[in-house]
């Protein structure tokens, strides 16, 4: 698994975008608020997951500001994915997501990089919950 972050990756289909914010589930781990749409994998060789990351132009009035929480959220995501990868290839899944930001301030490297982890083992535990249950 390389650690790179390719343009298929990143989710900018308007349709994909409405449909991941219409139909999608949502949770927080602070400071992330994170909305998700799991569906069957189409084609083997897409690429897994697609993501949006966005940042309050509210509560960061400066683009620098808001341009250097994107670029932190997307470098943990990008060191810590391919355990989610894994997962998803293994049960023919794609999944839309959608990063936000909701803290008040700029938090450190160290925190967004924890927290980013506990966030992809919740989307595979809401995976679990959501279609394992079905199952049952």
């Amino acid at each position: 698994m390389s650690y790179t972050f390719t343009k298929e990756e990143r989710l900018c289909s308007k349709r994909l975008l409405e449909r991941l914010f219409r139909n999608g589930s949502s949770f927080v781990v602070y400071p992330y608020r994170i909305v998700f749409l799991y569906s069957p994998l189409v084609q083997k060789d897409t690429i897994p997951v697609q993501c949006v990351i966005s940042v309050s132009k509210r509560r960061f009035r400066q683009a620098v500001d808001r341009n250097a929480i994107k670029r932190r959220i997307r470098e943990t995501y990008r060191l810590q994915k391919s355990d989610l990868y894994n997962f998803l290839q293994e049960h023919s899944l794609h999944l839309l997501l959608a990063f936000q930001y909701v803290g008040k301030e700029k938090e450190p490297y160290a925190m967004l990089y924890q927290r980013m982890g506990k966030v992809l083992a919740k989307l595979k535990d809401a995976h679990t919950q959501i279609y394992m249950g079905e199952a049952d």
